[in-house]
C-alpha cells in the first residue's frame, strides 16, 4: 500500500509535465519590427554609395536584432549581401519590375529562430494588382509584400506587409495606400494581429493617411516610449518624417525608436534612419 501511494504521489507530480508537453507559452510575447529603406545600391551618392557604407547594414541589423523587418528599395544583391551576413535571417519578396529579380525589392526579413515563414506574396500598387504595372499619377512602379507568419515562442500567427509608396503622385500615394487597406482585410479575415511597414513618402498630417488611421494605429503615436525625429535623412541634408511602423491586434507597443546610430563609423547608413518598434502580443 506504501509502495502504491509513493507510485500515485510520483505520478501526480509528472502529470502537469506531460500535459504541457509541446504546447506553446501561452503568455505575453514579444515582435520587435523593423522598416528600413536601404537606398537603392544603383544611387550615385559618392562616398555614401553601397559600395562604400553596406558593412553598416550588417552591422546595424545585428545589433537590433529585429524578429521581423522590411526593406526599401533594395536590390536583388542588397538582399543577397543581408542573407549572407546575416545567417540568422531568411527573406521573401521579388523584383518590382519583373516580378522576380529586376529592380527594387520590398523584401520582408525574418529571424528564423523566432518567426516561421507560412505563406507570402506580393502586389502592384495599379489598377491592375496581380501583375507589374505603374499605377495611376507614379513616376514608379510600386508594389506591397505581405507574409502571414507565426511567432515561435507562443504560436500567435500575425500578417506582416512592407511597401514603398511613390514619391511623386499623389493620387498614386492615396491610392495605393487604400488598395494596401483594402487588401489587409482582404487577406486577413481572422483578424490576425497585423504590421504595415515602409516609406510611404508623405507626412503624418497628410490626409491620404486617414483610411489607414482608422483601421490601424501608427506605432509613433501609441508606443509608451517613442520619438518624433526625422526618418528621411538625405546624407545629413533633410528631416522628414516619412517612414512608419502601423499595427493593430497587439495588446500595447512598448517603443518606438528612430535609429540614429552610428555603424562601422558611418555617419549615415542609408538616406534614412531605420526605424524600430517594439509590440507585444
Amino acid at each position: 500500500m506504501k509502495r502504491f501511494t509513493l507510485l500515485l504521489m510520483a505520478l501526480i507530480t509528472v502529470m502537469p509535465q506531460i500535459s504541457h508537453a509541446g504546447k506553446k507559452n501561452d503568455g505575453p510575447a514579444e515582435l520587435k519590427v523593423m522598416s528600413y529603406n536601404i537606398r537603392m545600391g544603383a544611387g550615385k551618392d559618392g562616398t555614401n554609395s553601397w559600395m562604400y557604407r553596406y558593412p553598416a547594414t550588417a552591422f546595424m541589423i545585428d545589433d537590433q536584432k529585429p524578429d521581423v523587418f522590411g526593406v526599401q528599395e533594395a536590390f536583388d544583391y542588397q538582399v543577397l549581401f543581408i542573407k549572407e551576413n546575416c545567417r540568422d535571417y531568411d527573406c521573401a519578396g521579388v523584383g518590382r519590375e519583373d516580378g522576380k529579380k529586376k529592380g527594387e525589392h520590398m523584401a520582408i526579413f525574418w529571424n528564423k529562430k523566432t518567426v516561421k515563414m507560412i505563406k507570402w506574396g506580393t502586389f502592384w500598387l495599379s489598377e491592375t494588382p496581380e501583375k507589374p504595372s505603374m499605377g495611376w499619377d507614379a513616376a514608379c512602379i510600386r508594389t506591397a509584400t505581405w507574409a502571414l507568419m507565426k511567432c515561435k515562442k507562443t504560436g500567435r500567427k500575425f500578417y506582416y506587409v512592407n511597401t514603398h509608396l511613390d514619391h511623386v503622385g499623389p493620387l498614386a500615394q492615396k491610392n495605393g495606400l487604400k488598395l494596401i487597406v483594402d487588401r489587409i482585410a482582404s487577406i486577413n479575415p481572422q483578424g490576425y494581429p497585423m504590421v504595415l511597414t515602409g516609406d510611404f513618402n508623405i507626412t503624418p498630417d497628410n490626409p491620404a493617411l486617414a483610411d489607414l488611421d482608422s483601421m490601424m494605429q501608427s506605432t509613433r503615436k501609441i508606443a509608451a516610449k517613442t520619438d518624433n525625429l526625422g526618418t528621411f535623412n538625405d546624407w545629413g541634408k533633410a528631416s522628414d518624417m516619412i517612414d512608419y511602423i502601423y499595427c493593430s491586434g497587439f495588446s500595447e507597443c512598448v517603443e518606438y525608436q528612430t535609429v540614429t546610430k552610428k555603424y562601422a563609423d558611418r555617419s549615415f547608413i542609408s538616406d534614412h534612419y531605420p526605424i524600430f518598434a517594439r509590440l507585444i502580443f
